[in-house]
């Protein structure tokens, strides 16, 4: 069992946070495998997969990085750099973390990638720039239209874990983020089921970063000082909360969006930031879904979660339900 020892300091300042890179190499990963983990996944995938394909073609030296890189035991350190957290740090200047590694560095992380010594085909000083140049065109073709609805979607996931974390801590905020991965208690922090030695984190800063693609999930570091954990978000993906043009044009589209996405409980919070909407707006869409009998309400916490009731359902998904009581 793999786990980091995490130091109190380290604890305290550890944080969720949205990476673009991230999402870019979880596409990629994705693109890579070959095929899509549920039905909302493969119409991305679809649209995407054979330019992907026609691409690598063309570029053979990057087909071949790729394969070392992305070995089934393990994903090459030069290819997911721990992000900086900042806020303001935009896809081309995490890239750039890519894009200045250096040769003997690369040459190192594809040799673990593999568990042997380097094709000489890939004994070559460019790899760095091969490999950023392809993760510049996953953001640009595949990620960067639909960004702002996947950085809604990634914030509203970081929501849903911090109030977790507020309400029951971090075994809590880390439940069901992705196998392998939980709190063990004292300040351990399993991070896989391979037998690698402790790791001890002290004084750090240690990020989680949410993703959309099922499958994805890696860790980073940046030694000494910084580390990371990438998962998969729980929140709803891409296509999956556009309302039905019928059920628009009955409540309202901005009101319609709420409903949809209350399929699992969600708290105002969540759908803010889902939605894009302003936190007055949901808020009187609740109180209107709530009063309609659509919607149901509980505490949990500190927070308030809305759900749809039965006839709810029946509105969104067209089936028969009986009237509220």
């Amino acid at each position: 069992m793999g786990y980091w020892q995490i130091n109190a300091e380290t604890l305290a300042r550890s944080r969720f946070t949205v990476s673009a890179l991230a999402e870019a190499t979880a596409c990629l990963l994705l693109l890579a495998k070959g095929s899509a983990a549920h039905p909302a996944e493969q119409t991305w995938f679809d649209a995407h997969l054979p330019a992907y394909r026609a691409r690598l073609a063309a570029d053979p030296v990057t087909a071949r990085l790729l394969r070392a890189a992305l070995s089934e035991r393990w994903i090459a350190d030069f290819l997911v750099p721990t992000p900086s957290g900042a806020a303001e740090a935009t896809f081309d200047e995490e890239l750039r973390q890519v894009r200045a590694t250096p040769p003997e560095t690369v040459h190192a992380d594809l040799e673990v990638s593999l568990g042997g010594p380097l094709p000489a085909e890939l004994d070559r000083p460019d790899l760095a720039d091969h490999a950023a140049d392809l993760l510049d065109w996953v953001w640009r073709e595949t990620v960067l239209p639909t960004w702002p609805r996947r950085r809604r979607i990634l914030e509203a996931d970081i929501v849903a874990r911090t109030e977790k974390l507020a309400q029951g801590g971090w075994v809590a905020a880390l439940d069901d983020m992705r196998p392998g991965l939980r709190w063990l208690g004292d300040g351990r922090l399993q991070i896989n089921t391979h037998d690698n030695p402790p790791k001890e984190l002290s004084d750090a800063q240690l990020w989680f970063v949410p993703v959309i693609p099922r499958a994805a999930a890696w860790v980073s570091w940046h030694l000494p000082y910084r580390y990371a954990v990438v998962y998969p978000c729980t929140g709803p993906l891409l296509g999956e909360a556009r309302a039905p043009r019928a059920l628009g044009t009955l409540l309202g589209s901005a009101r319609a969006a709420v409903l949809v996405l209350l399929d699992t409980p969600k708290s105002t919070t969540q759908l803010v930031a889902l939605t894009g909407q302003g936190l007055g707006s949901v808020g009187r869409h609740l109180k209107v879904l709530l009063d309609a009998g659509l919607v149901r309400r509980r505490r949990a916490g500190r927070s308030v979660l809305y759900w749809r009731t039965e006839l709810g359902e029946a509105l969104v998904t067209g089936r028969h339900a009986r009237a509220p009581e």
